[in-house]
C-alpha cells in the first residue's frame, strides 16, 4: 500500500502529516486494534484473579509474560495478523479473539485458558473500553498538554504587555482604551477554564454483556457476583463505571468529550479573529521569515496564514465534534450499527484540532506589537474619554452630563484641545478637573494592566 503523504485522500494524512502524527498510534487502525487487544488480556488477567472462576487460577510463568506484553503493546506485524485474520472472519472483534488464542497457543498446550479469552462479552464489551481509552490518553497525552500550552503562552504575553495601552473596538467602533496585556488575558483566563473543564470530562465503561444484563456471565457462574468484576476491571483501566446499559455504552460522556473540545476549538476560534483583525489593524507586525512568500503577485505581503489555517482547521474539527455529540448517544433498541463507522472517525476531528493547535502557537510566536501604531489609534480618538468625563460630572452633580458629551463626542472627532477645553468649563472641583485635564486616551486603562498582571 501506498504510504506517502502525497497520495493521501486527508489532508491529516498528507499535508499535515507531520503536524498529526502523534495521534497515529492512538486512532489508526492499528490503535484501534492495539487497545482491543490490550482490553481482551487484560480481561483474562482480570477472570484468572476472580476466586469464583474455578477453572483459572491467578496466571503465572510464560502465559503471564506474555499476556502482559500484549496488553502493553503491539507491533504492526501483530496487527497485521489480526486484519489478515479479519480477512477471513470478517468480524474485527473476532479476529483479535483468535489472534490472541494463536498467540497464546505454545504456552497453554491444554488449550483451557485461551477459551477464557473474550469470556461473555459481546463485541461492544472491548470496543467501548478500547475506544474510552483511546479518547482519555489522546486527551490526557497529547491535546491537554497542547492546550495548556496554548494557555501559558497567553499568560505570558498578558505579562508581557500588560502596560501596553490599545484602543477598543465595540460594535466595530472606538471604544474605552485597554491594553494589549488585559486582552490576551482574558483569552487565557477562557481558555484554561475551558480546558480544565476538557479535563474533567468524566470517561466511562461498560462490561455487561449483550444488552447489558450479564445473562452469559450468570449462565456459566451464577454464583459470581458480576456486577462487582465488572466494576473492579472498568476501574482497573482507569475509568469510571457505567453499571446501565444496552449492549453499547450509551456514548453520553463522549458527546460531553466533544461538547467540551469544541467549546475550547470556538473560544481558539474568537482569539484568532481577534488575532487576525489586530494584523490586519497594524497593531501587530509579523516577524518575516527568509524565503517565504506571502502572495504569488504582490511581494509586499505578510499574511496572518496562521490564524486563518487554525480557524479553518477549528471549523472542520468543531463540525464533526457536533456531529458525533449528536448521533453517538442514539441507537435504536438494545442496539444498532451506526455508531461503529461514526467512532472510526473521531480521531480525525482530535487531529484537525491538534492541527489547529500548532497553528496557533506558530502565529502567536511571529506577532509582535507595533507601540507607534498602536499610539497613534489612540491619539486619533480622544472622543473615548467622553465616558471618563461625563461619570465624573455625574459624581459631582452637574447637569445632564451624558446629554453634555453626547452633543460633544458622538458621531464626531474630538481633539485634545477641544476635550480640556470642555473640561477647564465645567467647574468641577479642582482636583478632579486638573486628573481629567491630565488623562489621555493612553492613560485611561482603568486596572487592566493589573488585571494582566494578576491572571
Amino acid at each position: 500500500m501506498d504510504t506517502n503523504p502525497l497520495t493521501a485522500v486527508s489532508p491529516v494524512d498528507g499535508r499535515y502529516a507531520g503536524r498529526a502524527s502523534r495521534l497515529r498510534p492512538v486512532f489508526s487502525e492499528y490503535g484501534l486494534i492495539r487497545y482491543r487487544v490490550a482490553v481482551e488480556a487484560r480481561w483474562l488477567l482480570a477472570l484468572a484473579a476472580e476466586p469464583g472462576i474455578v477453572e483459572l487460577e491467578p496466571i503465572k510463568g510464560k502465559p503471564l509474560a506474555l499476556l502482559q506484553a500484549l496488553a502493553a503493546g503491539l507491533s504492526l506485524e501483530q496487527a497485521s495478523r489480526v486484519k489478515a485474520i479479519e480477512g477471513e472472519t470478517n468480524h474485527d472483534v473476532k479476529a483479535v479473539e483468535y489472534f490472541l488464542k494463536e498467540q497464546l497457543a505454545p504456552a497453554d498446550p491444554g488449550g483451557r485458558l485461551r477459551e477464557f479469552f473474550h469470556f461473555a462479552c459481546t463485541s461492544e464489551d472491548i470496543n467501548n473500553l478500547a475506544y474510552a481509552l483511546m479518547l482519555r490518553d489522546a486527551r490526557d497525552a497529547i491535546l491537554g498538554p497542547e492546550q495548556k500550552a496554548l494557555v501559558a503562552r497567553l499568560v505570558s504575553l498578558a505579562e508581557d504587555h500588560a502596560s501596553l495601552p490599545m484602543l477598543s473596538r465595540t460594535h466595530g467602533q472606538a471604544a474605552s482604551p485597554t491594553t494589549l496585556g488585559k486582552e490576551f488575558a482574558n483569552f487565557a483566563w477562557r481558555l484554561g477554564h475551558l480546558e480544565q473543564g476538557f479535563a474533567r470530562v468524566e470517561i466511562l465503561g461498560k462490561l455487561n454483556g449483550a444488552v447489558g444484563n450479564y445473562n452469559a456471565h450468570l449462565a456459566a457462574y451464577p454464583d459470581v457476583d458480576w456486577p462487582r468484576v465488572s466494576r473492579l476491571f472498568v476501574e482497573s483501566l482507569g475509568l469510571a463505571w457505567n453499571p446501565y446499559t444496552t449492549q453499547i455504552e450509551p456514548h453520553d460522556w463522549i458527546a460531553e468529550y466533544c461538547h467540551a473540545l469544541e467549546r475550547f476549538n470556538t473560544a481558539l476560534t474568537d482569539l484568532c479573529r481577534d488575532l487576525w483583525g489586530y494584523v490586519s489593524l497594524g497593531y501587530f507586525r509579523q516577524k518575516l521569515v527568509a524565503g517565504e512568500v506571502g502572495s504569488s503577485t504582490m511581494p509586499h505581503k505578510v499574511n496572518p496564514i496562521d490564524f486563518e489555517n487554525a480557524e479553518g482547521n477549528l471549523g472542520i474539527a468543531n463540525a464533526l465534534l457536533a456531529h458525533f455529540a449528536a448521533k453517538l448517544p442514539i441507537s435504536r433498541w438494545q442496539r444498532d450499527l451506526t455508531d461503529s463507522t461514526v467512532l472510526r472517525n473521531i480521531g480525525v476531528a482530535l487531529a484537525h484540532s491538534l492541527i489547529a493547535y500548532s497553528s496557533v502557537m506558530k502565529g502567536l510566536e511571529r506577532i509582535e506589537p507595533d507601540p507607534q501604531r498602536l499610539a497613534q489609534d489612540l491619539d486619533l480618538n480622544w472622543e473615548v474619554l467622553g465616558e471618563a468625563i461625563q461619570t465624573a460630572m455625574r459624581r459631582h452633580g452637574l447637569e445632564n452630563p451624558y446629554e453634555q458629551l453626547k452633543a460633544l463626542t458622538q458621531g464626531k472627532r474630538v481633539t485634545a484641545a477641544e476635550l480640556r477645553e470642555f473640561i477647564a468649563g465645567l467647574g468641577l472641583p479642582g482636583d478632579v478637573a486638573q486628573r481629567l485635564l491630565e488623562m489621555t486616551p493612553g492613560s485611561y486603562t482603568g486596572l487592566a494592566a493589573r488585571l494582566a498582571r494578576e491572571l
